[in-house]
């Protein structure tokens, strides 16, 4: 323990800020890159996120997020219920709902069957069951997807499959072309994980957002990226609610 002459020290509580009814803690980030505050609610509702330049300074972020508080309770208003991993509940697949089915006499390998996925084994790791099958299901489907689409750029190198567990990105690509790609898209539409593929894909060629990388982005992906982005800005958060 450390002390002060004479006295305990006094820490500095963590800032939090109240929306509403609530009181959510406030988790600030420092970027030599950013130019403004920007502010976000964490994808289960539960914490406030301010991302800001060096010479900001914690205060100011504090009542930015506070001066904020409406447009983060309609955030909070549209964060999906808290999805439980049971018998009878759904999980997200593919971006079809698949009804889980428990049945001890199962293998405990998940299997989609039309539209259930029947587990077998011990009840009481379902859920863990269950999210070892969406990484699985999401290491093999994004392979496939970084090899299509680094084929369709003309690399013959295909980055080895990285997932991420990121709450904050869906994917990213680092300076040494190591590409990882978010778990959780799994649960998503094809289109809307090729998409989040192909863009990073797209950074191997053009390490910006320039408009050279979108035009290679446009000729790398099938489908319409605007309507992915809309898709992700509208549905991402619920991707979390099962395994957060």
């Amino acid at each position: 323990m450390s002390w002060l002459p004479g006295r305990l020290r006094r820490e500095t509580p963590a800032p939090h800020v109240r929306v509403g009814d609530r009181v959510l803690p406030l988790e600030v980030r420092k970027l030599a890159h950013a130019r403004r505050l920007t502010l976000r609610l964490a994808p289960d509702g539960n914490a406030v996120r301010v991302s800001m330049p060096d010479w900001v300074s914690a205060r100011e972020a504090l009542a930015f997020a506070t001066s904020r508080a409406d447009w983060l309770a309609a955030q909070i208003a549209r964060v999906p219920d808290a999805v439980t991993i049971a018998p009878g509940a759904t999980v997200a697949y593919r971006g079809r709902d698949l009804a889980i089915e428990w049945n001890a006499q199962a293998g405990r390998k998940p299997a989609v069957i039309e539209d259930r996925l029947v587990i077998g084994g011990p009840l009481e790791n379902l859920a863990g069951r269950t999210a070892r099958w969406l990484e699985a299901e999401a290491r093999r489907l994004i392979a496939d997807d970084l090899a299509h689409y680094c084929a369709r750029l003309g690399r013959a190198d295909v980055p080895k499959v990285a997932l991420s567990r990121a709450r904050r990105r869906w994917g990213s690509c680092a300076a040494d072309g190591t590409i990882r790609i978010n778990w959780r898209l799994v649960m998503a539409p094809d289109a809307v994980r090729r998409s989040v593929v192909a863009h990073e894909v797209a950074h191997l060629a053009h390490f910006d957002h320039s408009p050279a990388f979108h035009r290679c982005l446009a000729d790398l992906f099938e489908g319409s990226v605007d309507t992915a982005n809309r898709w992700l800005k509208r549905q991402g958060p619920s991707l979390y609610q099962p395994f957060g």
